[in-house]
């Protein structure tokens, strides 16, 4: 049976993104943000499958992009079935500039092992 999170369920999810994967370049933390069989969607490149390869995308991503922290807002948040879609704002920190990168995402939240994580992730800058 599929539970309706709270805000602090998905917070709790993208904090770890925000604050382990982003801050502290632990990309093995992003176990604990996507599914296993999840899919990334960047801009402008091929959708990335998997858990593992998503792991390996951030990776070279974070560190092509300097990337020195991201914080993750949510707009709103829509259930259907065992599904959620979030759609969200993230604000990007970049090594070597004061400016900062806006995005806006859409993400499909599924449960696994009990816990709400990032089944399918878009995003694009803007602009």
């Amino acid at each position: 049976m599929t539970t309706i999170p709270g805000p602090h369920d998905l917070a709790k999810t993208n904090r770890i993104f925000e604050k382990d994967v982003s801050e502290k370049g632990d990309y093995s933390a992003l176990e604990r943000v996507y599914t296993k069989d999840a899919r990334a969607l960047p801009p402008g490149a091929e959708t990335v499958h998997g858990r593992e390869n998503i792991q390996a995308f951030w990776k070279q991503a974070v560190a092509a992009m300097g990337i020195k922290s991201a914080k993750l807002s949510t707009v709103d948040v829509q259930a259907f079935g065992d599904i959620l879609i979030e759609e969200g704002r993230a604000e990007l920190s970049v090594s070597g500039t004061d400016a900062r990168v806006n995005v806006k995402y859409i993400v499909v939240w599924r449960q696994e092992g009990g816990a709400w994580k990032w089944h399918v992730d878009i995003w694009n800058a803007v602009q």
